[in-house]
């Protein structure tokens, strides 16, 4: 009985449940398209942020580089030998340590040992500047010239002989700087490398702890056109390319991978680091992790992905603001009116249907079962406006992937030595990053969405079924004319 008059009173009212579907259905839509370009915001950011820091790294440890001494200007300086004969061909690599001061190798132990901590790795940046070519020594020759007779040069005339002047000579040289990272081989899950992808070669093994081996950039192999096997020279010391390394995204700010010992050798560096990356046990444990650090070794900076999320400006920065603030706020508004005018379309619908419910009540239907008869057909308004909501909210976010409008996030610095990538100078730059837009729908979305409209249809239900419970069969027959 009650499926019968379900279906006869849906059909016998198609405009008006077409009516509250829709308005369920555009609520709901607009929930989805905006849960949906904010996780795609999300993830765009997240992508940005991973030039900056390795996967699952939640923050770093540096120390902020101190200011030069008197005199000293703290950069590079370069002695060649240029008193020998001829053409003489000189290079020579300076290698300094960046991204801060560094940092004792114990202080990883140490780190890793704080409560909440998960993992710890050190690291160290190095900036290396080669200069390479050769000097062409000049050579003196007197000038000489004849005077005039009776002239004031010589008694009688004759030729004389100015100062000697250098002739000739110069330099041609070739300025290559460039960025080195030590990585410790053992724990390559964490850290500058773990972002990148070997497309090329291998990585390095855990027994290769000293090795002179090392994973190029792929931006720098193909600079340098070096491939797997290739080898190159760093202040002296050669080393074999054993694999070609790409990020998983955006562009990486480090050159050359080598394994940590040798990357404290070169750089004169026994037993220190400049960064110690650290992965929490758990998201919730990040801020009280950094907290505990700060307060446990004096002098450090600990920079989390919350400080380096701070730092991201540009178009991407502005939409995101919009999608998690004007966007989900207009989509609670648009869904509180939506079940409104639901509740309000179905309470009138009940006040047209005076007679039908109170002659069901004459002919002995409890008010239970007229509550049930609203709530029913409101559920279903409600779920097929939830199918509606749901198909229209794909349709409009796959049609924001489709398009794949383009955000432009500009990443500044946060103020600390070295931030979270370690690389040299990454602290103080500003560069531009281009990214697609996607709207990524969840499954956890649809069921919000499905919530919603069980919800909506629920509401209405309610106020409707409250009303047609409160109608008595008298009221049937003062609407009979």
């Amino acid at each position: 009985m009650f499926g019968i008059c379900l279906k006869r009173e849906l059909g016998r009212r198609k405009k008006a449940a077409l009516v509250i579907a829709l308005g369920l259905a555009l609520g709901i839509a607009l929930v989805i398209t905006v849960n949906s370009v904010s996780a795609g915001m999300t993830q765009a950011q997240d992508k940005v942020l991973e030039s900056l820091y390795g996967l699952g790294t939640d923050m770093t440890v540096t120390k902020a580089r101190a200011a030069p001494t008197s005199g000293s200007s703290g950069g590079p300086d370069f002695t060649f030998d240029a008193q020998s004969s001829g053409s003489s061909t000189q290079s020579s690599d300076r290698v300094m340590t960046q991204g801060g001061q560094t940092l004792k190798s114990a202080l990883v132990a140490r780190v890793a040992a704080q409560k909440g901590v998960e993992s710890a790795v050190g690291a160290l940046s190095l900036n290396v500047t080669g200069v390479d070519g050769s000097f062409t020594q000049g050579k003196a020759q007197s000038s000489s010239g004849t005077g005039n007779s009776g002239g004031q040069g010589r008694p009688g005339g004759g030729t004389s002989t100015g100062q000697p002047q250098v002739r000739g000579g110069g330099a041609d040289f070739n300025v290559n700087s460039y960025s080195v990272v030590g990585v410790d081989v053992v724990h390559q899950d964490l850290g500058p490398l773990s972002p990148m992808k070997i497309t090329s070669g291998r990585t390095f093994t855990s027994s290769q702890t000293g090795a002179k081996a090392a994973v190029v950039g792929k931006s720098y192999a193909k600079e340098k056109k070096y491939k797997v096997g290739s080898t190159f020279k760093i202040s002296g010391t050669r080393f074999t390319v054993i694999g070609i390394a790409t990020p998983d995204s955006s562009e990486s700010d480090t050159d050359v991978f080598v394994p940590l010992k040798a990357a404290q050798t070169l750089g004169d560096a026994k037993n220190q680091v400049t960064t110690v990356y650290v992965r929490a046990t758990g998201s919730q444990q990040i801020t009280a992790v950094k907290k505990e650090i700060t307060a446990d070794i004096s002098g450090t900076t600990v920079t989390t992905s919350a400080d380096l999320a701070s730092t991201v400006s540009g178009s991407l920065s502005t939409a995101s603001s919009l999608a998690t603030s004007v966007g989900k706020w207009l989509s609670v508004a648009v869904l509180v009116a939506a079940f409104l005018v639901a509740a309000l379309l179905t309470s009138s619908t009940v006040s047209r249907r005076v007679r039908e419910f109170g002659t069901l009540k004459a002919l002995g239907w409890p008010s239970g079962n007229v509550t049930r008869q609203v709530v029913g057909e409101s559920m279903v308004n409600g779920l097929i406006g939830g199918a509606l909501g749901i198909a229209l909210g794909v349709g409009a976010a796959y049609t924001v992937t489709a398009i794949s409008p383009k955000l432009t996030a500009q990443l500044g610095g946060t103020g600390g030595a070295g931030g979270m990538g370690g690389g040299p100078g990454r602290q103080a730059a500003q560069n531009t990053t281009e990214i697609a837009l996607s709207a990524p729908v969840s499954l956890t979305t649809i069921a919000l969405a499905v919530g919603l409209a069980v919800t909506g249809g629920l509401i209405a239900g309610a106020m409707g079924g409250w009303r047609a419970s409160r109608m008595r069969p008298a009221d049937a027959l003062r609407s009979v004319s």
